[in-house]
């Protein structure tokens, strides 16, 4: 047996697990739905925070279920894998903010699309979770492409580092702009409207389907980084939703205090390049989840602090130029 698929032989997990699961992803849901819809706003710094500390504190409180349920082995699995796509999906935030950007999305709206467009990534990421697993239990070999694949990202990433997003370069969206009646300006919160009583659709459904296809493509990196970790359904799906599902207020978040991420790039490349590197010698060499837990979140955590150090170091070096132009003045 492959490894990697060691956590599958238990067989799956019973339907109650499943429908628990979903009553407190959909509740979660509806209530951010429903605090979203009250105005249009900004989350305050404070607010968002307190958002991402939730969803964290959910996983983790999560991981404690499955240790009880399933043992120490499948929480480790699933608590790497959570930090694994969590991670991953920051890179996708940096994305979101050049596509609100180059749309010029009022701020005070922004998280409403981003609501959306996580909901749709939520839909997308299963079903490519539920087609991964049942190619992976009928060609177990594609484990292996999936860890060059993931070697073949992290060299990819790190070399890319300046690498400009060009929204304005997706077809999808040149298709839309061609065949919908597409308004110059926002319309508060509105994908759509009526005006003289023809039906016109507001750019923020161009914001939307920018997101989404955003979204599918980083996808095809973080589901296979999820799979080579473990191939059990159930650990694969619940990480990588609950990574997700924080998404909106991490982004409000890392939107102010995004110095402390300048090394995110280089810290992914390495996380990829381990998962890639263990996987490609798992026939020989087995890591255990708890060695892998903390290789990727010392890699992760190391890079905040240096950002953290480099950031001081920089702002001092600023200070220190601006006392000496002061003092020849």
């Amino acid at each position: 047996m492959h490894p990697a698929s060691q956590t599958s032989a238990s067989g799956p997990e019973p339907l109650w697990m499943w429908i628990v699961f979903h009553l407190v992803i959909f509740t979660l849901l509806a209530l951010d739905l429903g605090l979203g819809r009250r105005r249009e706003h900004s989350p305050s710094l404070k607010n968002s925070l307190a958002w991402v500390f939730l969803y964290v504190a959910l996983a983790l409180i999560f991981a404690v279920f499955i240790a009880i349920e399933r043992g120490q082995e499948a929480a480790l699995l699933f608590t790497t894998g959570y930090l694994i796509e969590y991670s991953l999906s920051m890179d996708n935030i940096f994305v979101f903010l050049v596509i609100f950007s180059y749309f010029a999305v009022p701020v005070r709206i922004r998280h409403y699309v981003l609501f959306w467009g996580i909901l749709g990534a939520l839909i997308f990421r299963g079903i490519f979770i539920g087609l991964g697993a049942l190619i992976i239990s009928r060609f177990e070999w594609i484990l292996y492409l999936f860890g060059a694949f993931l070697l073949y990202t992290a060299i990819h990433l790190l070399r890319s580092k300046n690498e400009e997003v060009h929204p304005e370069r997706n077809p999808l969206l040149r298709w839309f702009r061609k065949h919908l009646p597409i308004t110059k300006d926002y319309h508060g919160a509105h994908f759509h409207l009526k005006i003289e009583g023809k039906r016109v659709y507001t750019p923020l459904v161009l914001v939307l389907i920018a997101i989404e296809t955003t979204d599918i493509i980083f996808a095809v990196d973080s589901i296979p980084a999820i799979f080579t970790v473990t191939t059990d359904p159930f650990l694969v799906y619940t990480s990588n939703i609950f990574a997700i599902l924080g998404l909106r207020s991490l982004f409000f978040v890392l939107d102010r205090i995004m110095p402390m991420f300048r090394y995110l790039r280089p810290s992914l490349s390495i996380v990829l390049a381990y998962i890639g590197i263990k996987m490609l010698i798992s026939y020989w060499i087995h890591i255990s989840a708890q060695i892998s837990l903390v290789v990727v979140f010392s890699v992760l955590f190391s890079a905040v602090i240096l950002s953290l150090i480099v950031d001081r170091l920089e702002r001092r070096k600023g200070e220190g130029e601006r006392v000496k132009v002061k003092g020849r003045r």
